[in-house]
C-alpha cells in the first residue's frame, strides 16, 4: 500500500553514530547534548526564533495556551488537526470557531475582531499545509484587542514568508516533528518565542517548573525531548535539502499531469517560500472526491481526507455555523507526497484521477 506519506529513516549507521555520544555519556534524557546541539543546529537551519525540543507537537500548544489564554476564550479555525481543538479545551478554554478563507484554507482574518468578547485571551490559527496564515492582519487585530497570538505550525518546518522563518510570527510557534513530517525525531515537537522572558517561561513549563534542580518557580509539566529523538533528528537534518528537492519532483509532475476539472490546488499565499509539505485538492463535490479515493485504494494507493471532519462538529465544542469550513473538509483530498515516491508510482496516481473524471465528463 503506498499511503499518504512515508517517513524519511536516515542511515541507520549514521543514527547509531549519534546516539552512541548518549551511550557514552550515559544520559538519555534531562536535556542532554544531543537535545542541545539539534536546538542550536535547528534555529541555525530555520534562521528562525529560539526554540524548546519537546517529545511531541501537542505539549507545545498546551504549554503556550497555559502560559497565554488564561482559561479564556481563544478564537481558533475549525480547519486543522484535532490536536489544535483539544488543546484548547484540555487547558480548560473556550475554543471559538471562525471560518475559513476558501482560497488559502487558514482561519479568515476578516473575521476574527466581530468574534472578540470580554472573554477574549488569544488567538491560535494554523498555517494549513505549510500555507501562512495572514500574518500582518492578525497581529494588528492581536495588538489593538491585547490578545495573545499562537500559531500552529505543524506543517510549517522550513517555511519563510516575507523573507522570514514562519516560526518567527506570533507570541509563541509551535511545530510537529512527527515522523510523517517533513522533519522529524521520530516523535517530537518544537516552541518557538522571540519574546525573552516569554521564552523562559516556556522553559520553565516544560521542565516541570525547575528553577535549577533544587528550586521551583511555579507549576510545569514533562515536555522535554529525549536523547533518542534527538539523534534522529540530528541524523535527519541533514539530508532536508535532498528532501525538500525531491518532495517538490512530485509536486511539480501533479501540477503539470493532472486534469483540474473537477477539483482545484491549493492556493499558497503570496510572499511563501513553501516546504511541499502536502498535495491537496478539493474537488466541486463529496461525491467526486469519494470515487478517486475509491479508485485510488482499488490500486493500492491510500490518500488522506485532510482535515476531516471539520473540527466544530467535535463532540465536546459548541456547535457553530462555519459552513467553508465544513464543505472544504468534505471535499478535500491528500494525494501520497514523499521524498521516496517513485515518479511511477506518480504517475499511476495521476492517470487513475485523471480517469476518473474523463468518466464524468463523458
Amino acid at each position: 500500500m503506498i499511503n499518504v506519506t512515508q517517513t524519511f529513516l536516515p542511515p541507520q549507521d549514521e543514527y547509531q553514530t549519534i546516539l552512541k555520544k548518549a551511550w557514552d555519556a550515559v544520559w538519555l534524557t534531562n536535556r542532554g547534548q544531543l537535545v542541545k546541539e539539534l536546538e542550536i543546529k535547528l534555529q541555525n537551519y530555520l534562521s528562525s526564533a529560539p526554540l524548546l525540543a519537546t517529545t511531541n507537537g501537542t505539549l507545545p500548544l498546551q504549554i503556550a495556551l497555559k502560559v497565554l489564554a488564561k482559561q479564556g476564550e481563544v478564537i481558533t479555525t475549525p480547519f486543522s488537526y484535532v490536536a489544535t481543538t483539544s488543546s484548547i479545551v484540555w487547558e480548560n478554554s473556550t475554543p471559538v470557531f471562525v471560518d475559513i478563507d476558501p482560497e488559502h484554507l487558514t482561519i479568515d482574518e476578516t473575521k476574527i475582531e466581530a468574534a472578540i468578547t470580554s472573554k477574549t485571551t488569544a488567538i491560535l490559527a494554523t498555517h494549513v499545509f505549510g500555507n501562512p496564515c495572514a500574518v500582518e492582519e492578525i497581529e494588528q487585530i492581536a495588538k489593538k484587542h491585547q490578545l495573545a497570538v499562537i500559531y500552529d505550525a505543524a506543517h510549517g518546518f522550513g517555511v519563510n514568508y516575507h523573507g522570514k522563518s514562519l516560526f518567527d510570527y506570533g507570541d509563541v510557534s509551535t511545530c510537529s516533528f512527527h515522523a510523517t513530517k517533513l522533519f522529524h525525531t521520530g516523535e517530537g515537537g518544537a516552541m518557538f518565542s522571540k519574546d525573552e522572558q516569554l521564552f523562559q517561561r516556556l522553559y520553565s513549563y516544560h521542565n516541570f517548573g525547575h528553577d535549577g534542580p533544587e528550586k521551583f518557580e511555579g507549576l510545569g509539566i514533562n515536555a522535554k525531548m529525549s536523547e533518542l529523538q534527538a539523534a534522529m533528528g540530528l541524523a535527519v537534518l541533514p539530508y532536508m535539502e535532498e528532501i525538500i528537492i525531491k518532495r517538490q519532483v512530485v509536486v511539480n509532475t501533479y501540477d503539470d499531469q493532472l486534469k483540474f476539472r473537477d477539483f482545484r490546488k491549493l492556493k499558497i499565499r503570496e510572499g511563501t517560500e513553501w516546504n511541499y509539505s502536502y498535495y491537496p485538492i478539493i474537488f466541486e463535490e463529496e461525491n467526486d472526491l469519494l470515487k478517486v479515493k475509491e479508485a485510488l485504494l482499488e490500486e493500492g494507493i491510500n490518500p488522506r481526507r485532510y482535515f476531516y471532519p471539520s473540527l466544530h462538529q467535535l463532540p465536546y465544542v459548541t456547535q457553530v455555523d462555519v459552513p467553508i469550513s465544513e464543505s472544504i473538509s468534505k471535499r478535500i483530498l491528500c494525494l501520497p507526497l514523499s521524498a521516496s515516491l517513485e515518479e511511477s508510482i506518480v504517475r499511476k496516481i495521476v492517470k487513475t484521477i485523471n480517469q476518473v473524471n474523463r468518466k464524468k465528463s463523458i
